[in-house]
């Protein structure tokens, strides 16, 4: 493929390929990498992807991700997979199910947020919720786990808003354990949760997680595309090591999951409905 070009970035592992094809690829995205140009100069997702693939077809993005989120993505290796795919997007074709650790306490099972969303007047960047003036916004949500002080939820984002399930789930009183931007930027320490916890001598606590609690887990297609038919993005060793801990230590127990078999499931990304 080639010499890598020196200052060029490239994640410290290949990015995972859940799925490749003639015209398709499937991956597993990283969190900390754009899947478009940032202010930050740092290559974004395309450009890394194609240099661990090759150059024999060019990479297009069908849809995005959010930066600090991690999860499965589909790109197209053609115009007419672009095309198709993107335009499924559009009408609400595609299912996508997000993996959501929120601040509790919780206190429904399921919940639809519908509220409008807009850009905030004071920062660009930030979005807000805007029953007005805002574009029609609809997530719906459903509780995997009751861990008490937190809560492991199943998001489904019927629109695809900039950070979306981040806004609306904030709105309802569920923002996500870790959002720099929406909420806290504390990290999860097993200290939190765990009553007989004693730090190592002279070490101090590394944390169980410490970047943005959310995950694209799950993406559903169409029949008509002959394609398989769902793509899950196992969750990293961060994301997996809280939901561990959690599930073990938490007043409820083994009872924390409304389904005993979600968390087997979530640990090994078997397709198994959540």
């Amino acid at each position: 493929m080639g010499l890598r070009p020196t200052g060029f970035f490239m994640p410290k592992n290949d990015i995972e390929i859940i799925y490749q094809d003639s015209d398709l690829v499937v991956i597993n995205k990283p969190t900390g990498i754009s899947t478009t140009a940032d202010r930050t100069g740092e290559p974004d997702l395309v450009p890394v992807l194609q240099r661990q693939l090759g150059t024999e077809f060019r990479l297009r993005l069908i849809h995005r991700l959010d930066k600090s989120a991690s999860g499965v993505m589909l790109l197209a290796k053609n115009l007419t997979t672009q095309s198709r795919l993107s335009s499924m997007f559009e009408k609400r074709l595609v299912k996508k199910t997000y993996l959501a650790l929120v601040a509790g306490p919780i206190r429904a099972r399921t919940g639809t947020i519908d509220t409008p969303l807009s850009h905030s007047r004071k920062n660009s960047q930030v979005m807000r919720t805007d029953p007005k003036r805002g574009k029609p916004a609809v997530t719906h949500w459903r509780l995997l786990a009751d861990f008490g002080a937190m809560a492991l939820l199943a998001a489904e984002p019927v629109t695809g808003r900039t950070h979306q399930i981040r806004v609306h789930l904030k709105s309802i009183g569920l923002p996500l354990a870790i959002d720099p931007l929406y909420g806290s930027t504390r990290p999860i320490m097993l200290s939190d949760f765990k009553p007989d916890y004693r730090p190592k001598r002279d070490k101090s606590e590394t944390p169980l997680i410490d970047r943005l609690s959310l995950h694209a887990y799950q993406i559903g297609l169409p029949p008509d595309l002959d394609k398989p038919a769902i793509f899950i993005a196992r969750i990293d060793k961060k994301f997996a090591a809280v939901v561990k801990a959690l599930a073990k230590y938490n007043p409820k127990g083994p009872d924390a999951f409304l389904n005993p078999d979600h968390l087997s499931a979530i640990l090994t990304a078997q397709k198994t409905a959540l």
